[in-house]
């Protein structure tokens, strides 16, 4: 029997199972390729998250060093307390920082000093160093850095007292920081206080003197693996199923990878050599990649690889692919081969059957390619969903016909914060029952339980931290055919940074920025609910404007960041000494509102006000200098006859200018009288304004006689307003009020200038070299052209310093007497007379008047009207001339309009007096008169004359 030839494959069928495998395996490698390309987009976004988790981490140190160096670069002394204090929030915030130090500059000779000091805060401390990883005492050095401060003390004593100076490490990167202005960071290094083999580095910044010289330096030690760890876990990045199995992390404090410098590590991130692309993409299976960063001086290498996968767990779409393929080939080469035998048989068939196949075949060839096509549009819908999904801060979630939630998707707990655990299986108000409590959410239980759609439902949740968070939601209703509801569908977002900048955003608009008191938008608010508490009560309310005193003082002398932290200090003793349920406000300036509502349980009382007087008035550390500040305080009381609700604050504030004129440091209660000499005030105000410019004011000259002689030695410049309504306004009227609205240095200018030009024209006139004494106000003591103003003045009326006497209160310099030493010196080097007026009623010192260029001290007229029946007045002056003659100064006596008081004075030794018994205040014309008639006292007692006090005596020419 012949033997049987084996089967052989037709042409057609040795096509067809070509084509197929072909087709399959093209389509394997492309599908593949795609697959490829996704597995190294994922790990690149992976990767680069980390890489900014870790500079955000770092960046965060730096800062926090950048903020804590900010304490000690002021240049003003800081306190353990304080810096206690400060690093306790940072502390509890950052939890990687082992210690935050300060370290000082210590000459070798103060070493013992400075070891006493520090053994006053820890017994038994001593200047140290690290040896061989051992800490021993510090030998003599000319000059250490020692840790001196240093937060928290608990579990890093050993490193108290610590001499740094030998430390390379440190003193390496303290040089650089000071070289480039900003934080450096160290080599890894073992810390003293640390007994676990824990990598730690070391930030610091330069603290310089006022002279730029070092005088310390601040430094936050990390524990490196810490940091990193926190920076990864903050920001959702160290699951420890994703840690073990998924992706590898290691970060090397240097610019290449060293086992010494490895500061952190999840896994072998160095089991790929090869395949390396820019950044972190590698077309290989296994990504790994390197990123180089430059922060706080020192590079930082950080390696990130993912693990190795199973090959159908990434690429099941194209194995998939490739068996179907090559099933589909082997069916169709079947099919051709059993058509290709029966075509031998009946050749007409197979003609048939073969054109039947190719028709087939294309099909079938066109629906591969069209399922190609369909698989990879659908691939890259499905990437691109993922690719949003995972960039946006939206999550999909759908609920049953309960309203019970069935899924959530979209990373929801990690983009939300709140376990998918705790949401499955409820419905929203059952998981956030706030929402039973709320007007809005409890329209929307009845909006869903109604079947409606709704959109941006807002609403707060606590998360796993404890920290509250934000959602936005949408939903639609989902029906089956028959209409009935099969649950809803939606979307969720995030929306805490958003609620969180509105309610900065509010409470920025509603508050003061330096006290963080309410502002007047705010007190306006607060004003309306305690008036309307007060209407529904029956019971009364206080609105209390307060006003600092001589803050101006402050800030001219101190600067205004002294100013500043005077308002913050009053701002917090204000808070401090009312209640909790009442308002303070920051007007303006130096100015603060009080809003207090009376309880049943909590009468308003006067001593309220005394309370927030008392903690106002105690003393202030600006700098170095202890300050003394009060404040005047005017109150209105609502309601009461006089004061409407709206006009409140502006009769509280005309009570405060009452209080400021009664001597300032006290407080006073709205009447109705005062808001008539508010507007009597304001019409002076007014007038006042344009006095200068229509000549309405005129000098007037009291002579001053000296009691030996009798004769007129000099005269005092009196200013008076001629007002063409108001008539002669005396100064009592208006002085006052250009004092604070500072118009008084015009017209004091105006004083100086005509009372100089007027002594010069009687001196040319023949009618003898006499001294004008001028007073200076407060304003004009303080202006920074005092000194040029006088030298033009007496320039340009040629009048010689010595006939030019300036008249001072003591109030003017003996709030700080240091600069005014000093001005008064520069004023007496014009050759100028100096004196003090009104003698004995201010508050001076008799250590300051021994240093201040006086020439004359006048004895204030309360003195001299009683010295003639008052023993303790005629000890007053006796005393008075007495000082003064031993200080080598002159005394005038004001005042005098008896020839008692006269007699008394010529007996105990004054020089000079002016007052009603010689003369008043005259024009300049009356007063050149009496310069013509020569007139003096005479060398003997004159009774004087039982007549009105402003009478003249007969005098006797000279």
């Amino acid at each position: 029997m012949p033997r049987r030839l084996p089967l052989s494959l037709t042409l057609a069928a040795a096509l067809t199972l070509g084509g197929g495998l072909a087709a399959s395996g093209a389509l394997f490698l492309g599908v593949g390729h795609l697959e490829y390309d996704n597995m190294a987009l994922a790990f690149a976004q992976r990767a680069d998250e980390r890489v900014a988790a870790v500079r955000q981490g770092i960046d965060q140190a730096v800062e926090v060093l950048t903020v804590t160096n900010q304490l000690f670069a002021r240049g003003e002394p800081v306190s353990r307390e304080q810096f206690r204090d400060f690093t306790a929030a940072l502390l509890q915030r950052h939890r990687y920082i082992q210690a935050f130090n300060f370290h000082r500059s210590v000459p070798g000779e103060q070493r013992a000093a400075v070891e006493s000091e520090l053994q006053r805060i820890l017994p038994g401390t001593v200047f140290t160093e690290l040896q061989d990883s051992t800490l021993v005492p510090a030998p003599l050095r000319a000059r250490y850095h020692i840790v001196d401060y240093i937060e928290p003390m608990a579990g890093n004593e050993r490193a108290f007292g610590l001499n740094i100076t030998e430390n390379v490490q440190v003193m390496s990167a303290l040089a650089v920081a000071r070289g480039e202005g900003r934080a450096a960071a160290t080599d890894l290094f073992q810390l003293a206080q640390d007994e676990r083999q824990q990598p730690a580095f070391e930030l610091v910044m330069p603290v310089l003197d006022r002279q730029g010289m070092l005088a310390g330096d601040t430094a936050v030690v990390i524990r490196g693996p810490e940091l990193v760890r926190a920076s990864l876990a903050n920001t959702g990045l160290l699951d420890p199923r994703e840690t073990a199995s998924d992706i590898f992390v290691s970060v090397y404090a240097g610019e290449f990878p060293a086992p010494e410098k490895l500061m952190f590590s999840t896994g072998d991130t160095r089991k790929r050599e090869t395949g390396w692309l820019a950044g972190f993409m590698s077309p290989g299976h296994n990504g790994h990649g390197s990123k180089l960063l430059h922060i706080a001086g020192k590079p930082w290498r950080i390696e990130v690889a993912s693990a190795p996968r199973p090959f159908l767990q990434d690429h099941m779409a194209s194995t998939a692919l490739l068996v179907g393929g090559i099933l589909m080939t082997l069916l169709g080469t079947a099919f051709v081969q059993a058509s290709g035998r029966r075509a031998r048989k009946v050749q007409q068939l197979v003609r048939q059957r073969t054109a039947d196949l190719r028709r087939t075949n294309r099909r079938l060839v066109e629906d591969m390619a069209a399922r190609e096509r369909a698989e990879r549009a659908l691939q890259q819908s499905e990437q691109r969903f993922r690719q949003l999904v995972s960039m946006s801060s939206d999550w999909y979630w759908e609920q049953d016909r309960e309203l019970r939630f069935t899924m959530v998707t979209g990373g929801f707990t990690e983009k939300a914060g709140v376990a998918i655990e705790t949401v499955l299986g409820k419905t929203r108000w059952e998981y956030v029952p706030a929402l039973l409590d709320s007007e809005a959410g409890r329209a929307h239980i009845a909006q869903v339980k109604a079947h409606e759609p709704f959109a941006n439902l807002e609403y707060q949740v606590v998360d796993e931290h404890g920290d509250t968070r934000w959602f936005c939601v949408n939903g639609q209703p989902v029906f089956d055919d028959s209409g009935a509801l099969i649950g809803y569908r939606g979307t969720g977002s995030d929306i805490t940074e958003r609620k969180l900048t509105e309610q900065r955003v509010h409470h920025v608009a509603q508050h003061d920025v330096l006290t963080g008191l309410p502002n007047r938008s705010l007190l306006q608010d607060r004003l309306s609910q305690a008036i309307a508490y007060a209407n529904r009560s029956g019971r009364p309310m206080w609105v209390m404007l307060i006003d600092l005193d001589r803050f101006k003082f402050v800030n001219d002398s101190m600067g205004h960041k002294a100013g500043d932290v005077l308002l913050m200090t009053v701002a917090a003793r204000l808070t401090g000494s009312l209640r909790d349920t009442d308002t303070v406000a920051r007007l303006s300036g130096d100015e603060f509102v009080v809003i207090l509502s009376e309880h049943h349980d909590e009468p308003l009382a006067p001593e309220i006000v005394q309370r927030v007087m008392d903690s106002v008035a105690q003393p202030v550390m600006l700098g170095t200098k202890e300050f003394f500040v009060t404040c005047s305080i005017g109150v209105a009381v609502y309601p009461s006859e006089g004061t409407p609700a709206e006009s409140l604050i502006e009769h509280a504030d005309i009570a405060m200018y009452s209080a400021k004129k009664m001597g300032r440091n006290n407080f006073q209660f709205y009447t109705p009288a005062m808001n008539e000499e508010s507007m009597e005030r304001v019409r002076i105000e007014s007038a006042l304004r344009n006095a200068l410019d229509r000549n309405e004011f005129v000098l007037h000259y009291q002579p001053q006689v000296d009691l030996k002689s009798g004769q007129i030695v000099g005269m005092e410049a009196l200013i008076r307003w001629r007002h063409p309504e108001l008539g002669m306004v005396p100064p009592g009227r208006f002085i006052a009020i250009a004092e604070e609205t500072g118009l008084i240095v015009q017209i004091g200018a105006w004083v100086l200038r005509t009372a100089c030009a007027q002594n010069k024209a009687w001196q040319d006139a023949g009618l003898g070299r006499l001294r004008v004494a001028v007073n200076l106000s407060a304003r004009q003591f303080g202006a920074a052209d005092l000194i040029a103003g006088l030298e033009a003045v007496l320039q340009d009326t040629m009048l010689d310093p010595e006939c030019l006497e300036i008249e001072l209160t003591e109030s003017l310099f003996m709030s700080d007497v240091t600069p005014a030493v000093e001005l008064l010196h520069r004023m007496k080097s014009l050759g100028v007379n100096l004196s003090i007026d009104d003698f004995g009623t201010g508050y001076s010192s008799l250590s300051y008047l021994s240093r201040f260029p006086i020439d004359v001290l006048k004895i204030d007229r309360s003195f001299v009207a009683d010295i003639t029946h008052d023993a303790n007045d005629a000890a007053i002056v006796t005393s008075i001339i007495a000082l003064a003659h031993n200080l080598k100064l002159a005394v005038i006596a004001e005042g005098v309009e008896t020839a008692e008081q006269l007699d008394y004075l010529r007996s105990h030794g004054c020089d000079e007096m002016q007052g009603y018994f010689f003369s008043k205040p005259l024009a300049a014309e009356e007063f050149e008169q009496l310069l013509l008639q020569r007139r003096a006292l005479p060398p003997a007692r004159l009774e004087a004359p039982q007549t009105a006090p402003d009478a003249t005596p007969d005098m006797v020419p000279a």
